[in-house]
């Protein structure tokens, strides 16, 4: 027994009866329909054979998944694009690495250049205190470098006794001790500069101040650059880039800058000695800088060696009229290099 039915009767049949239906899914409603009749005829038949309808749906399915699928992909690659582009507009913020086994290296070889550096430093100082003339026994015990104004007293009497005869050992010996605490960012420079201020007239004991104090800081700033660059970086990496970025902004103004540091206590010396090679300070800029800034308190240092027998304390060396000089010092050597900058800023807004 077979069934026969015509398609174009029963799409007919079924399109009147979606009217009766009715809604938005009509056309789907007699697919579905149509799909269900032929499925029953074809087994009544004996035939397995799918509808060409349903084949027509799926495959339209298929490539809607498909589209879905790609816009989906495509939403992806946009979002991954901009968080990229808001990383790279972000700036970028140094993190804290491990040091390379050739860093550690490299480290450790800086290390001991530095540890024979300041052993072939104390050879010097210990030849020093062999050329220099005999001295009695009460004579020995107060020659070392003061730790106090006391100290600084006591040493003055004994090289002001020896100073005529031998000038230039005693000129030579004050000269390396201040450049080897200077070098080695030891604390004790500022009572030498009183006893310069003592010993010698005030135009020489001036260039000595400012000879040594620029000797000894280029000494600390070449062992920073060899050693202290990647202490430094390694372990304060987000403090070295806004350093390094404030000397990129100012870079044209360094020098000025550099005066004001060095008559001003913001920083200390010897922090400024050790991060100016890291955060990319030209040693000549460094070291001029250093000679002339350290001049305007060495003034005030020199005057205060005048009068070292009847101080008490080094804090006399500073009085209020000097501290306001040394001031208005350290505003004028800031007053080029900020007119530099607005003149720049000008230029760029034109």
């Amino acid at each position: 027994m077979s069934c026969k039915v015509d398609r174009s009767k029963g799409s007919a049949l079924i399109s009147g009866a979606d009217g009766g239906v009715g809604g938005t899914n009509g056309v789907v409603d007699k697919t579905i329909v149509e799909d269900d009749i032929f499925r029953k005829v074809s087994a009544m038949n004996g035939t397995n054979k799918p509808p060409k309808l349903s084949q027509q749906l799926r495959l339209q399915q298929q490539q809607q998944n498909q589209e879905n699928q790609q816009q989906t992909q495509q939403l992806q690659q946009q979002q991954q694009q901009q968080q990229q582009q808001q990383q790279q507009q972000q700036p970028a913020t140094p993190q804290k690495q491990a040091m390379s086994a050739d860093e550690r290296k490299a480290t450790k070889k800086s290390l001991v250049i530095v540890a024979a550096i300041f052993v072939t430093s104390l050879i010097t100082m210990c030849y020093v205190y062999a050329i220099f003339p005999e001295l009695n026994e009460s004579e020995k015990q107060h020659l070392k470098i003061p730790r106090d104004i006391q100290d600084a007293k006591m040493l003055a009497k004994v090289l002001d006794r020896y100073k005529d005869m031998y000038y230039f050992e005693v000129m030579f010996g004050v000269v390396v001790a201040y450049v080897f605490l200077q070098t080695f960012a030891i604390p004790g420079s500022l009572f030498l500069s009183i006893l310069l201020g003592f010993l010698y007239k005030f135009p020489i004991a001036l260039f000595l101040i400012c000879f040594c104090s620029a000797l000894g800081a280029t000494l600390c700033y070449t062992l920073s650059n060899l050693v202290g660059r990647r202490l430094i970086r390694h372990f304060w990496p987000k403090k070295t880039s806004e350093w390094s970025k404030h000397v990129e902004e100012y870079r044209d103004s360094l020098f000025n800058y550099m005066l004001f540091l060095r008559m001003t206590p913001i920083l200390p010396n010897w922090f400024i000695n050790l991060a100016s090679p890291v955060i990319g300070v030209p040693l000549h800029i460094f070291a001029l800088g250093t000679f002339c800034g350290v001049a305007p308190p060495s003034v005030i240092a020199i005057q205060a060696g005048k009068t070292l027998q009847k101080m008490t304390s080094s804090s006399e060396a500073f009085s209020w009229t000097s501290m306001g000089v040394l001031s208005v010092c350290a505003c004028a050597s800031l007053l080029p290099g900020l007119l530099k900058n607005k003149f720049k800023k000008k230029k760029k807004q034109a």
